[in-house]
This record gives C-alpha cells, structure tokens and sequence, in this order.
C-alpha cells in the first residue's frame, strides 16, 4: 500500500516471475481494503484507487483482464541491472515506455570460502597460460565453487569439470578444458538466451577481460565444427586483408569460394 500527494490509495503488487492472475489478484485487493477502510486518517477514499502491478513480464492474458476491466491499473515491468559497481531497480511503464531506475545499497559480503588446494590437472593448464588468464582462471574457479557449499571439482587429464553430486544423479555446472594449448570454457545453460527448460554443455569465448559469448553447444568433446569454422573464418580474414586474392573455406558440409578483387590501397 502507499499514499501519493493527493491522499490517493495505491496498491502496488510485486511478483518475482510471470503471473496469470495479478489483474484478479489486485482486484481482491482493492475490494478488501474498501471494506476495511485501512489508514483513513491518511487516505481519502473517496477518491479512485490505482492499481500497479510490477512484473519482470507481463503475459497477454494480462493485457486482455485489464482491457475489459473498469479499475485503473498500471503495468510496470522491472529488471535488476549492474553498471560498473552499482546495481540498479528499474521499471518501464508498458504503455508509455517511460523509464525510471532507483539504485540498490548494498554491501559486498567478505567471501572467506576455504578453498581447496587446485587440483594437479589444472596447475598443469594454467602453467601455459600468461598471467591474465591465470589469475581470471582462479577467479572464475572461486566463483563456481563458492556458488554452492555441495559445489565439488573433478579433475581428469586436460579437463576438470564442476557439479553437484555424483554417478547419474550428477549435474555439471562448468568445465575448463584444454585443446592443443589452448583454455576452453563450457558451462551448462539453458537454451534459447535462457528462456529455455533444456539445459545444454555450452562452449564460451572470452578475451579474459570480462567480454564473453556463446560459441555453439556441444554434448561432448571440444566442438570440432566450431574449431573448422573459427580457422575457416581466420583464413577469410587473411585473405581479405592481403587483398586481391581467391579463396575457399567450408562450414558444415557446404565449401564456399569467395573472390576478393580487394586492393591493398583501399585502406
């Protein structure tokens, strides 16, 4: 409940995922508090009440209840979005679009996990590693393993992997694999940009500066066909950048010939 500078009722109601039924829930709402007439030293009840429902999306039978219905509600979806060392709550009003942020105080909590010694294998692949990208190693390693306290790491010639649990009641959450010298990094995430149920061993890029990006998914192994389509596009890169050449790579099972009439002058 709140009050705006008109003495006006406002019921706000937050849902942390997709609701059906907020418009019939706000509803109950509204008919409860006109009963009980809560706070009248402070609210003028004879004035309209709003209702806000805040959501991080709304479904289209959302829309259809509040079409037909004769109350005044207000859709506001919210986010929690980072920037830099701040992290903000915001809300967009879906039918105007405006946009309105508040900043969240907190205060990091001192991580004082006790960390186990890593394991030889990864010693190992970190030793052919520059510093950057040991110390972002050991920083990622940190984090998997201080996100659950069940959070265990295996480790087997050129990978180790972490889970919870063990046999086939086992889920993996991360893997670092090496592949001829070089640090690959799986994560098992679901589909779709997230909005999928199927969870899916997924092969990262990162430049080891907090850039990252999904490269493919791949059940097991390395990922061959992403490996013959990076070299492929590293070639194609080559070619156009000496200039004036033929050349021909393959993605998949298709081969592709490219002419590049490109003159070194061009720039």
């Amino acid at each position: 409940m709140a009050v705006d500078s008109q003495e006006k009722l406002v019921v706000l109601e937050l849902k942390n995922v997709e609701d059906r039924g907020i418009v019939q829930q706000l509803t109950r709402y509204y008919d409860a508090l006109l009963d009980e007439k809560p706070f009248s030293d402070k609210i003028d009840y004879r004035q309209p009440v709003k209702l806000v429902a805040i959501i991080p999306n709304f479904h289209r039978d959302n829309f259809t209840d509040r079409k037909y219905h004769t109350l005044d509600f207000q859709f506001l979806e919210f986010s929690i979005i980072q920037d830099r060392d701040n992290f903000y709550f915001c809300l967009k009003d879906i039918d105007n679009g405006e946009i309105s942020k508040a900043i969240i105080p907190y205060q990091e909590l001192e991580n004082d996990l006790d960390l186990p010694t890593p394991p030889t294998a990864l010693l190992k692949v970190v030793n052919n590693l520059d510093i950057q990208q040991q110390e972002e190693v050991f920083r990622i390693r940190k984090k998997i393993l201080g996100f659950d306290s069940r959070m265990q790491e295996f480790s087997s010639a050129g990978s180790i992997k972490y889970g919870i649990g063990s046999g086939k009641s086992s889920k993996s959450c991360a893997e670092f694999f090496l592949d001829k010298r070089e640090l690959i990094i799986f994560l098992w995430i679901p589909y779709k940009g997230g909005e999928s149920s199927r969870i899916g061993r997924a092969r990262i890029w990162t430049d080891w500066q907090d850039k990252a990006l999904i490269e493919g998914y791949v059940s097991s192994g390395v990922g061959t066909e992403i490996n013959r389509h990076k070299r492929s596009m590293q070639k194609l890169i080559e070619a156009i950048e000496k200039g004036g050449h033929y050349f021909q790579f393959t993605i998949g099972n298709r081969r592709y010939y490219c002419s590049l009439p490109i003159s070194k002058n061009m720039g």
